[in-house]
């Protein structure tokens, strides 16, 4: 439809006019995502026009299709300076109810008009929002904008009034909290200091997941007969973790935020005990659940545990693994997808981590699951299908953060012992943490962990002084290459291998390297130098 044609009628024709032509742009447009560059001048008048329109008083059936115009149109970055002004955003924010009231009146008055709104004006807002989202996302002059009109004080007042939310309400307006938290880090301090979003959206979750409380930070266990947790609850539900995320990123203390963060923690542990609609949906619900929990502090972490075991788990203190074994199926099920493990499994790797250097029952009951006493050692601890063997497999991923993520893992499993990662995972596959650490002289990490003591079974016992250290199995016999050599061949072959190591350190393409008495790498000529040459000498 030509621009141009719309752009004149905008100026003169009538409200039903101009919502017919409009209509029947966003009609030819609705799946369009890719503008012609030629016309970009017009877009922007069009954006300006629109604007024009709306700032009149008509009816919720054109602001719906004028509203629905700009949607498609902020697609398009590089057309929305007209929408990118006060003026433009207070218009956007007013039709979307983002006026926060000063007191508690107001917001009473604000929740009747949400009871009382038609589906032509819920539809207006739900509109209002989308475009809020899109200007946000593509613009950052519109939130520059969103800042200096309060726009967070608008949608704190308006998570204020969840439990009157109709769902798509209360999905953009989520989304948008989300979109402003994450591109705009300045505003997260205001959003939790001033406006206590982090409160808010607290309680949105604990409404929207039908959390019911037993105790202090235990809530009741879902019923296992009970009915999956509804698509749009569980669409919201994520909206709101994903904007938690961004408001726990930053540090935080105080006894107030201990006390959110343990609630937080206690509605993350009835969320990874729930289902969903679809397999997909509640392990994406699982996987923001984990990000989240990432964020708290680890003194948190023990809600996850302290609640009542059924059946008891006395060799575990008594404490309740469920969620445990939950973050531990779904750290196997992201390794067996074989992709995006760097957002995908290194966020439970970490968390699984952290719970095991500072919680020795979680340490434990993750232990005899992934390395539990070894018996067959005949074959390298990276070939298999045990959780150990994918894990010991992940040591030497080409990602450096997946990999020191798996490596960290075990070694922390191992209570930082080098000698007990070596055992399960032989010297080749740790090298790179041995390195990083500064422990490949041997030794332990620096966290203290209990006394308690891993029993070998017979079958390694018997084993072990067969064990080739590198690779951590026993190997076959190998014909020995220079069994059959005189002394003198032997020799040469050496000498022929010290000059071509030679003759490639000077040329650069290696260099050798030797380990420091403080288990770091170093050239090999400092390594080999002896310390009382230099305590003997005169100093100044």
């Amino acid at each position: 439809m030509d621009l141009n044609i719309i752009l004149s009628q905008l100026e003169t024709a009538n409200e039903e006019e101009i919502e017919k032509l409009l209509r029947q742009y966003n009609l030819e447009n609705s799946r369009t995502f890719s503008f012609d560059q030629k016309e970009e001048t017009l877009r922007s008048k069009l954006c300006q026009g629109v604007l024009s329109v709306l700032e009149r008083q008509v009816q919720p059936s054109c602001q719906k299709t004028c509203l629905e115009t700009l949607r498609i149109l902020s697609r398009d970055k590089r057309v929305l300076a007209p929408v990118a002004t006060r003026e433009g955003m207070l218009i956007l924010g007013g039709m979307a109810r983002l006026t926060a009231g000063e007191n508690g009146d107001d917001n009473n008055q604000k929740s009747s008009q949400e009871d009382t709104q038609s589906e032509e004006e819920r539809v207006v807002v739900v509109e209002a929002l989308k475009c809020l989202c899109n200007v946000v996302y593509n613009s950052p002059a519109a939130q520059q904008v969103s800042v200096d009109v309060q726009l967070a004080n608008g949608l704190c007042a308006s998570l204020g009034m969840a439990r009157t939310w109709h769902h798509e309400v209360g999905l953009f307006t989520l989304r948008l909290l989300f979109l402003l938290s994450a591109l705009r880090p300045d505003v997260r301090g205001i959003l939790r200091r001033e406006w206590h979003a982090v409160r808010l959206l607290t309680e949105i979750l604990e409404h929207t997941l039908d959390v019911s409380w037993v105790g202090p930070y235990e809530a009741a266990r879902p019923d296992p007969q009970a009915l999956p947790l509804p698509a749009e609850d569980n669409e919201r539900a994520m909206e709101a973790l994903k904007a938690l995320f961004n408001l726990t990123l930053s540090d935080a203390g105080g006894e107030e935020d201990d006390h959110q963060f343990r609630l937080i923690a206690a509605i993350l542990r009835h969320l990874l005990m729930l289902k969903t609609e679809t397999e997909e949906k509640t392990e994406e619900a699982h996987s923001h659940a984990i990000n989240l929990l990432n964020n708290l502090p680890v003194s948190c972490l023990d809600v996850l545990i302290d609640v009542p075991v059924q059946g008891g788990l006395e060799i575990y203190g008594g404490k309740n693994m469920d969620s445990v074994q939950l973050l531990i199926d779904f750290m196997e099920k992201r390794i067996d997808k074989g992709s995006n493990y760097k957002e995908g499994l290194t966020p439970v790797l970490s968390l699984l981590t952290e719970g095991s250097r500072h919680y020795r029952e979680i340490r434990r009951y993750i232990k005899a699951q992934v390395l539990p006493p070894l018996k067959d050692v005949k074959i390298r601890p990276e070939i298999g299908t045990t959780t150990r063997n994918k894990l010991v497999r992940l040591m030497t991923h080409v990602d450096m953060g997946v990999k020191q993520s798996a490596a960290e893992f075990l070694f922390v499993l191992c209570k930082e012992s080098v000698d007990n990662l070596l055992k399960y995972t032989g010297y080749g596959n740790a090298a790179g943490l041995l390195v990083a650490r500064g422990l490949l002289a041997g030794g332990r990490g620096e966290t203290q962990y209990s006394q308690d003591e891993d029993s070998d079974t017979e079958e390694y016992k018997s084993a072990k002084p067969f064990i080739n250290p590198i690779t951590g199995h026993v190997e076959e016999p190998m014909p020995n290459p220079i069994e059959e050599m005189t002394e003198e061949q032997k020799e040469y072959e050496a000498q022929k291998l010290v000059n071509m190591f030679d003759r490639l350190s000077r040329q650069n393409v290696i260099r050798p390297m030797g380990v420091r008495p403080d288990g770091t790498l170093a050239p090999l000529e400092e390594t080999l130098c002896d310390p009382r040459e230099d305590s003997g000498s005169d100093s100044d």
